[in-house]
């Protein structure tokens, strides 16, 4: 639509040029005026000049179309984040030079990870986020968000991505919660291998017939193999952990992009931040970048309009981020700890700090924190996943 739209407006531009030709009075000269400017032209400069203007607006507003096009599927492929579990153990690693390595020198989990990834993606950043805590170390591969073409080895085309050097290959893990689902089982009972783990995920069936996830089995693994529960936890930990993990992904994530892409000029500065904090300059040609974050911030301003009627926030997104933000502070306010987890956090406390680390940069985070106590929490959780304090937990 957005194609058809300009191109409606350069057919227009273009006949409002036309008639700004008049004939001479012997018939053959022309003169094209504008701005009170006379200039003569040939008929045959003036058919040229024709066909330029008819071809440079057929030609943008196509550039245009595909662009919002790319830019529109390469939004469905994080928004759509968690529709496909099938996975392929590969027998050789995929030859992509990771873009940084996040070592630490207290990891004793043995997991060799690579994870491709946005670095702005809210799923991608619940990865990390995880994996920051509990101190596990892993490679990164910043995925082109146009092209994608760094994991063109995978038939699951969205982000992200962890790959897992198993002992017959690696083990591709697709989905953001199904991956911290599966690594939590893991640091809980590492005497089953990560492909087991993997084979168990899918063959329950983690999605129903719409392609949401089924939280019914989230957390199972604190019972899966020893039939007992992890120290201080109860079943009503577990199934609070649950419930917020599920509102997180089903709620909470989808007020991000109406207010990021709030109006055009935060969705430029949204792209920018996007640019600066990714590096997008260190990995991706300049043509791309210009592409993403111009055409990008336009079509995300678009898009953001459709996502505020979709997931049905109020007129003013603002106040559909704060609600949400306070719902989730009265919950950990009703337990009387510091976090939802308790005196440490819990995988809702990561999810939710995840998805809000996306957009640590942009206006909207920021009125967030001026107008809940959000910042509070967001702090605190900060302190927690930068001391990777989860590592604690892993030693025994």
């Amino acid at each position: 639509m957005a194609a058809i739209r300009n191109l409606a407006r350069f057919t227009e531009r273009a006949k409002f040029l036309n008639k700004c030709y008049f004939a001479s009075q012997n018939g053959i000269q022309r003169s094209f005026s504008t701005n009170g400017a006379v200039i003569g032209l040939s008929r045959e400069t003036q058919a040229l000049v024709k066909f330029g203007l008819i071809s440079a607006a057929t030609g943008v507003a196509v550039g245009a179309g595909y662009a919002y096009y790319r830019i529109n599927e390469t939004r469905k492929n994080i928004a759509l984040e968690g529709t496909e579990l099938n996975t392929v153990l590969l027998e050789h690693k995929p030859p992509i030079t990771p873009s940084r390595k996040i070592a630490y020198s207290g990891d004793t989990t043995g997991l060799k990870l690579t994870l491709f990834q946005y670095q702005t993606c809210p799923f991608c950043c619940k990865v990390r986020a995880f994996l920051d805590y509990y101190g596990i170390s892993y490679d990164i591969v910043e995925v082109d968000p146009v092209l994608r073409k760094e994991i063109g080895w995978s038939l699951y085309k969205k982000v992200p991505i962890l790959l897992t050097q198993v002992e017959s290959g690696y083990q591709p893990l697709n989905d953001s919660t199904m991956i911290v689902s599966l690594l939590a089982s893991y640091l809980y009972d590492r005497s089953q291998k990560i492909e087991e783990f993997a084979d168990y995920y899918p063959s329950i069936g983690m999605h129903d017939e719409t392609g949401k996830f089924k939280y019914e089995i989230i957390n199972k693994y604190f019972l899966m193999f020893n039939n007992q529960l992890p120290k201080n936890r109860t079943m009503d930990d577990i199934i609070e952990e649950r419930k917020w993990r599920k509102w997180a992904d089903d709620v909470f994530v989808h007020t991000l992009s109406p207010n990021v892409y709030r109006t055009l000029d935060e969705s430029y500065k949204t792209f920018n931040w996007f640019s600066e904090i990714g590096k997008w300059e260190e990995y991706f040609p300049m043509w791309e970048r210009l592409l993403i974050v111009n055409v990008g911030a336009m079509a995300m301003w678009l898009i953001g309009k459709r996502l505020k009627k979709r997931h049905r926030l109020k007129n003013d997104v603002r106040q559909s981020l704060y609600d949400e933000a306070n719902y989730w502070l009265r919950g950990i306010k009703a337990r009387g700890t510091i976090f939802m987890g308790g005196n440490k956090p819990d995988l809702s406390d990561l999810a939710i700090y995840g998805i809000l680390k996306s957009i640590e940069g942009c206006d909207a985070f920021q009125d967030l924190k001026t107008h809940t106590n959000i910042g509070v929490w967001y702090n605190a959780m900060k302190e927690q996943v930068d001391a990777h304090s989860g590592s604690a937990n892993l030693s025994r």
